[in-house]
């Protein structure tokens, strides 16, 4: 093939490529870039939300945010929320994962079953968990005659640990998938060579099953703290950000303070922090983690 007809052949696949992205780039435009543009406007303005002016007032509104305590309180919670969650479901999805990968019996059953609830909505789980700790385990508490305390959401020093229950019944099945698709493409003579050597389990799994799923760890601990960072939905369906403020998540606190509070330059102002922490998290997570993978 000639010079000139590989360039007309390349500008023609170019055309044609950039035809097959044009409608998702115009609704990631529409849909994320015009709005995310539109918030940082916004946030350096008092904006009712309501009225047509738009008073400028540069960066007050980000310099109100670190006096402010409830905003403060929302990022703890959220933080809270976040760690707790990356822990727990990591650990516990990749020991259920391992469990399967060990050719239990029923594995397709209790791989369903653990991944059900994932295809649920949060509203619905929180629902759910609202009258399991509400109705359900204090009916079964009663008829048992036993003393413990269901009312998790309730209470400020437990509701984390009920959010983080429901949380976490929702999503292990999701990750727990992940890490056992990694499991299941690890070569097996890795695992014989490793007996050779005379390698207990223990130090299979340390040597060779954990930097040979380093990539869906990777996968797993993003998704789970960029998710985690995001959390809204379970909280307008069990607790409302209460008792108290006590599950007060940032997102929760800017909706309430744009659309109830009619502070929408303000709260604008809280979502452009979101997103700026969201991105620095998920750079830093994925620099460090795609390195251990590299060294792995």
């Amino acid at each position: 093939m000639s010079g000139r007809k590989k360039t007309n052949w390349n500008k023609t696949m170019f055309k044609q490529y950039f035809l097959l992205v044009l409608p998702g780039l115009v609704i990631f435009t529409i849909g994320l870039i015009v709005p995310m543009l539109m918030a940082v406007r916004y946030s350096l303005t008092s904006w009712d939300g309501m009225t047509k002016e738009k008073p400028f007032v540069g960066f007050e509104n980000y310099l109100s945010l670190f006096q402010d305590s409830d905003f403060l309180n929302a990022w703890w919670f959220t933080l809270k929320f976040t760690i707790g969650n990356t822990i727990i479901q990591n650990i516990l999805a990749l020991l259920f994962a391992v469990a399967l990968d060990k050719g239990i019996k029923a594995q397709k059953l209790y791989r369903t079953a653990f991944f059900v609830p994932c295809l649920i909505s949060s509203v619905i789980v929180g629902f759910v968990w609202l009258r399991m700790f509400s109705n359900v385990l204090p009916a079964i508490n009663e008829a048992l005659g036993t003393n413990i305390n269901f009312l998790l959401f309730g209470d400020g020093d437990t509701v984390l640990s009920g959010l983080l229950i429901a949380n976490n019944w929702q999503w292990i099945g999701y990750w727990m998938l992940i890490y056992l698709a990694g499991l299941q493409s690890i070569p097996a003579e890795l695992y014989e060579a490793a007996r050779v050597d005379g390698a207990g389990a223990i130090r299979r799994f340390i040597n060779v099953t954990i930097p040979m799923l380093a990539p869906a760890i990777t996968i797993c601990i993003v998704g789970i703290t960029t998710g985690s960072l995001k959390v809204y939905d379970l909280l307008v369906a069990s607790t409302k950000g209460g008792p108290g403020r006590a599950s007060t998540s940032i997102i929760y606190q800017t909706y309430t303070t744009a659309i109830n509070g009619r502070q929408y330059g303000y709260g604008s102002a809280m979502s452009v922090t979101l997103v700026i922490v969201l991105l620095l998290v998920a750079l830093i997570q994925v620099k460090e983690l795609k390195s251990r993978e590299v060294q792995a």
